[in-house]
């Protein structure tokens, strides 16, 4: 018999629990625990080199208070697309503390200010590296 092998799917699912994780701030040294595994076993899942059993992902469904759906695409239209682009920005590194810091700004006026002052570094950064597309 040969050995399963990881899909795409697998690694949609991995990349997914990673910026879900990450936005609920836990370690996978937490998330592990949580739901029974090594903190190694969640790197492989992370990293889509090992499935995640139905059981396990409904588990850290939970855990992270998200659909079980939310791992994976939905449709194949602008809607999946856009889940699948909100979930690449969120790799980024850095990301999910930008956004979680940004959230905790109360005023108004101040989003707005902040949000004018990263696009203004985003054009910057645009001018040195002519590769980074317009958004």
């Amino acid at each position: 018999m040969m050995p399963k092998q990881t899909t795409d799917v697998d690694r949609l699912v991995g990349l997914r629990i990673t910026a879900l994780r990450k936005a609920r701030g836990l370690s996978q040294t937490a998330l592990g625990t949580a739901v029974g595994v090594t903190f190694q076993q969640v790197q492989k899942y992370e990293k889509g080199q090992n499935r995640v059993g139905a059981g396990r992902l409904r588990e850290i469904a939970r855990l992270l208070e998200v659909p079980v759906s939310a791992f994976f695409e939905e449709g194949d239209g602008a809607a999946a697309q856009e889940q699948t682009e909100v979930f690449g920005f969120l790799r980024a590194h850095g990301a999910v503390d930008l956004l979680r810091a940004f959230a905790t700004i109360e005023d108004d006026q101040m989003r707005r200010e902040v949000l004018a002052i990263v696009r203004s570094a985003a054009r910057l950064g645009r001018k040195k590296d002519p590769e980074i597309l317009d958004s």
